[in-house]
């Protein structure tokens, strides 16, 4: 989100107290600050009552929404047939005020990646994550959708696709605390620039004083249910081998959905978004727009560390599902958990190649590959390909 480079050490006290600030303000996010050797090594009486008042940030933080605004979104929920709630990392700290909200107005739920445990997996409102490795209800929802509620998201193409065709039937409101967000990638009808949980609750005091008919949505919901049920999510099955996602199901029916999941970037973070259900807010970390190959291990000991043994929810797991190629970006980590005696779990899917980047390659590249297999090289792999050859053979190392 920013960065600073400390040039003396009486800078220090005050670069640290706006470092937090702007990490825990606005839209939340990480702040480096570079202090080099010299710095270091200097020794000094900090200052820490200096006021932090950086030019031209706190008069931009997003305000209370205004009220009258917020009835506009409401009044637009009201003249709806067929609305969609979109949801996105943004409603994580409002989890709460979505469900009451969502549930109240008995309005479709469709996530981003990076949305997924906001609202229950296991709610029959939910349909689903969506995109480019989503649902084909969700999917379904967003094109059929006459007014779309985009709460805490950023449009990100892997979720629209051509921006010209996504949500195209839909009026359009934007709520993110970003205002570099707001219209952006895709222009709105309605636009707030505020913390969300305000808005929720205004939108549910104004849903519990003037409540929608039970009916009001039936038809949609309806016709959203046969679409689920028409299209459901599967994978093929095969006998002589685990597929990833019958892996990904049993883990998930073995810690009844409460785990603490991490993933690397790969195939293996599709599967693992699609085929464990989240039902709380924060329980799935995982690299989105960034994409960090490597990233699954050092998260998992992240959540682990800073896990005290029980939220309320009886979370006992914290599991890493990585890819073999995401896992071995990141192997010195194990030392980590070694050393501090961490029990993460980690479940590496292993389909012996850059599986994302194979998928890319045959899409889009005419099948050409480009170091994606690890082990053999490309030549060898065209001469002597052998499905039972294994690589890396993570057991034996």
């Amino acid at each position: 989100k920013h960065n600073y480079l400390v040039m003396n050490l009486e800078e220090l006290p005050g670069v640290m107290k706006e470092a937090f600030m702007l990490a825990r303000t606005g839209r939340p996010g990480p702040v480096l600050v570079d202090v080099p050797k010299d710095i270091q090594q200097q020794l000094g009486m900090p200052m820490w009552d200096e006021p932090v008042a950086i030019s031209g940030y706190l008069n931009r933080l997003p305000q209370e929404p205004r009220f009258l605004a917020v009835q506009k979104i409401y009044d637009a929920i009201k003249e709806s047939k067929k609305p969609v709630l979109y949801i996105g990392g943004g409603t994580c700290d409002s989890s709460e005020e979505l469900r009451e909200f969502a549930r109240r107005c008995n309005i479709p739920v469709v996530s981003t990646l990076m949305g997924l445990g906001n609202f229950p997996a296991s709610d029959p409102q939910f349909y689903g994550m969506l995109g480019m490795h989503g649902t084909v209800a969700s999917n379904y929802a967003v094109d059929q959708a006459d007014l779309l509620l985009a709460f805490g998201v950023r449009f990100d193409d892997r979720v629209t696709g051509k921006l010209e065709a996504f949500a195209s039937r839909a009026r359009i409101v934007h709520v993110d605390v970003d205002p570099a967000e707001i219209n952006k990638n895709k222009e709105s009808h309605i636009t707030i620039c505020a913390d969300i949980k305000p808005v929720l609750q205004i939108l549910n005091s104004l849903a519990g004083d003037s409540p929608l008919p039970d009916a009001h949505f039936s038809a949609w919901v309806a016709e959203m249910n046969a679409k689920r049920e028409e299209f459901p999510m599967k994978y093929p099955q095969k006998d002589n081998v685990i597929v990833p996602q019958y892996a990904i199901q049993v883990v998930q029916e073995e810690t009844e959905g409460k785990a603490i999941v991490s993933t690397g970037v790969g195939q293996h973070q599709m599967w693992s978004a699609q085929w464990y259900d989240f039902d709380y807010p924060r329980h799935w970390v995982t690299s989105g727009g960034l994409g960090s190959m490597g990233f699954g291990l050092p998260s998992a000991l992240g959540a682990q560390a800073a896990f005290d043994g029980y939220d309320g929810r009886g979370v006992k797991t914290v599991i890493n599902f990585d890819g073999d190629g995401s896992f071995m970006m990141n192997p010195q980590e194990l030392a980590t958990v070694f050393v501090h005696n961490l029990p993460v779990k980690t479940v590496v899917l292993n389909n012996q190649h850059l599986g994302m980047v194979v998928q890319w390659e045959d899409r889009f590249y005419k099948h050409n590959r480009a170091h994606t297999y690890l082990g053999k090289s490309d030549a060898e792999w065209h001469v002597t390909y052998n499905e039972a050859d294994i690589y890396p053979d993570l057991p034996l190392m």
